[in-house]
Parts: structure tokens; sequence; C-alpha cells
């Protein structure tokens, strides 16, 4: 009895070392190297596309997959070719033909809410406000893939976008604009607030400029449509642009004006906002554009504070909050909000709300205060990942 019992053990881990070198023999040559590239090239997949995979095929490995990034492919090509690797590329590079000319497009509703797949049920991973220019990748049924000018990528219903091919953004982008400047509001038929809505318009709605008519600027939207939006809640746009002088009180001013708006994840309109939306909100009606997440964001900027010294910031730095690292742990950053002065920030949480680092204070945040990590400054820094809408031409040639 033991001697079969023996056997039938001796038998099965037979069986499991057989395994182990069966595996061993067919694991994929490419991964190394393509890890390699995708770390280097595409180290966050939410700005950077690059999946690609190698699957074998009788006695040859196919390269398949999609990127946005043709400079990373030609790096794994020459990585590959390097090391005497053979291969058959099937690799598709974004954008797809099927899109033609079409690659580019222009957010077209005040609002357009960007998922992180192709459908209305998936997660709201960010918004895009009216007169937004994009790539276009691909198409999915009625959903397009997108990046926004701060390079995060994202789904769009097709009601969400005006597709234009590079004659058409360019005289989209040469022509007169208005940005607007209310929080909230609406565009109208007539040059007459008592007729017909066009549509809704949030803060920072960019659209070209027709016309001008007794206290309203006649405007048109990137499908066409045509109305008026009142003077007293717009400015033209290389008004605006040369009006810009962001400054701490400016940056203080603006985020009072959306206290009260309520939280929503992957919010970043006056119509709701989660903590890095608001944020990067604040920025944006001041002419930067910043990072969509406050993982991101942290990684911007200036460093002032990481031992709650408060003393050292000045209003408009940003505070973020989360996990700290150990030795088993890397950090982790969850929440954004930022200096006002007088030992308070302000963040979306919940709603956009004031909070206090004193202890003593009414509105004293111990849940964050707990979980500070640090504070950066970003107002006027120059470096990669910061967009200055002076400097930088996202809304005009």
């Amino acid at each position: 009895m033991a001697l079969r019992v023996f056997f039938r053990y001796a038998f099965v881990i037979f069986l499991m070392l057989q395994g182990c070198e069966v595996k061993k023999e067919t694991e994929n040559p490419f991964q190394q190297q393509i890890d390699e590239v995708k770390k280097e090239y595409a180290p966050d997949k939410r700005v950077a596309l690059f999946n690609i995979e190698a699957i074998k095929n009788n006695d040859a490995f196919i390269l398949k997959g999609e990127s946005n990034l043709p400079y990373a492919v030609e790096a794994l090509k020459t990585k590959l070719s390097a090391n005497d690797v053979h291969y058959i590329d099937s690799i598709q590079l974004l954008p797809t033909k099927e899109l033609g000319a079409k690659t580019q497009a222009v957010i077209r509703v005040s609002v357009a809410n960007l998922r992180s797949q192709p459908k209305h049920s998936a997660e709201l991973a960010t918004q895009a406000t009216l007169g937004t220019p994009v790539k276009v990748y691909k198409k999915e049924g009625s959903w397009y893939l997108i990046q926004t000018p701060d390079h995060y990528l994202s789904w769009v219903d097709a009601m969400g976008i005006q597709p234009m091919d590079s004659t058409e953004i360019n005289e989209w982008k040469s022509a007169e604009k208005i940005i607007f400047t209310k929080t909230y509001g609406h565009s109208y038929s007539k040059a007459d607030e008592k007729t017909q809505v066009v549509s809704d318009m949030v803060a920072g709605a960019i659209l070209v400029k027709s016309g001008e008519v007794a206290g309203f600027f006649e405007v048109q939207y990137p499908d066409g449509r045509t109305a008026f939006v009142a003077k007293e809640e717009a400015q033209e746009y290389d008004e605006w642009l040369q009006d810009l002088n962001p400054t701490t009180a400016s940056l203080v001013a603006t985020s009072k004006k959306l206290m009260g708006v309520p939280y929503l994840w992957g919010g970043t309109s006056t119509k709701g906002v989660d903590c890095s939306g608001f944020t990067k909100t604040i920025y944006f009606l001041n002419g930067m554009v910043i990072p969509r997440d406050a993982s991101q964001q942290v990684h911007t900027g200036k460093a002032i504070d990481s031992i709650r010294n408060f003393e050292d910031l000045v209003q408009g730095d940003l505070l973020f909050f989360g996990r700290k690292a150990t030795d088993s742990t890397a950090e982790k950053v969850v929440h954004v909000g930022m200096w006002i002065g007088n030992n308070e920030f302000i963040h979306a949480s919940g709603m956009v709300r004031i909070s206090s680092v004193d202890p003593n204070a009414p509105n004293f945040d111990p849940s964050n205060m707990e979980r500070y990590l640090r504070s950066k400054r970003v107002l006027k820094a120059e470096e990669d990942g910061l967009i200055n809408l002076v400097n930088t031409p996202v809304f005009k040639n």
C-alpha cells in the first residue's frame, strides 16, 4: 500500500515538473523587450497607448496590438532587430485608416462626458468643454477614442464631437473666437435672452465669433449651429489671452466662484467636479492646462512642503493627500486641494468647500491632515505636462 502511494505521488510530481518545462519552452521571448519599451515610452496608460503583445502561430511569432506612438513602435522593432529576433509585424498604428482624413475633432456640446470604455455605462474618466480640440484615433460603433490637449485618452459618443480634417481644424483655429466666462449660462437663437435656448454653457466654453449684435456675440458652433451669447457673460478669446495675468489672488477668486458645486467622479466642469477636476478647472480658467488626475498633478511644479510647514505655502499651491510609501507599498496620491491662505484650502469633497489645517478651527479637516503628503507650486511653472495658453496655441493657430 505504501509503495503504491509513493509511486502515485512520484507520478504527480513528474507531471508537475513536465508542466513547468512546457511553460518554460513556450514562454514569450518578446515580453522583456515589449515591457522595456512600454516602461520608457508609455508608463502611464492614461496618456499613452501601447498595447502590444507577441502571439505564437505555429513556428512564428506575430506582433499584434495597437499604439498611438509610432516612435515607440519603431523603438521596439529596432530593439528586436538588434537581438536578431524574427517576427511578423501586425501592429495597428493609430489613427486607423477607417477614419480617413478626419483624425481631429472639436467638442460640440457644452460638456462632453468622456468614458473609460466605449459605452455609456462605463466609468466617467473625464470631461471636455465646448470648443476643446481633440485628436481622434479610432471608432467603435458610435464611439470614438480621443485624446484631449492634456493627453488624456478616453471615449466619447458621436454626438459629443465634430470630426474634422486638417483643413477644417486649421480654419476653426484661425477663426475669431469668444470664451464663456460666467460659471453657467446659455446661448440663444436670437440676440434676446427671452428667445429659444440653443444650448447651456459652462465657464471655459469656446465658440467661433461671427459677429456682434446689441450686447450679444453672434457665434457658431463646431457643427454649424448659430447662436447668440450675452457679452456680459463672455469675452473675445484674444482679448482674454492678452488680459491673462494669473496671480495667487485670481486663482483664489476663481476657486470661490465654484463653491458648492457638487462632487462628480470624472467631472472637470462647472456642472460637477472631482478633486483634481476642480484644481484643473481653476487653472484652466486662469490660462493654464495642468494634468488631469491628482496622481499626475503631483509630478508637476515646484516642491514646497512635505512636513506640514504650511507657513511656506502661498495661495494657489496644491496640497496632495493619500497613502505614504512604506518598505512594501508605493505612495498613492488620492486627493488634491488648493491653498487659499489663512490656514485653509479649498477642495472638492462631497461638494466644493473650504477646510482648515488648524486643529482649533471649526472647519478643521482631521481625516485629510492624517493623510497629507506634500504641496507643490504650479503657478507660472514652465515644464512638460503644463500648458500655458498664452504661449501654446491650443485653441488658435
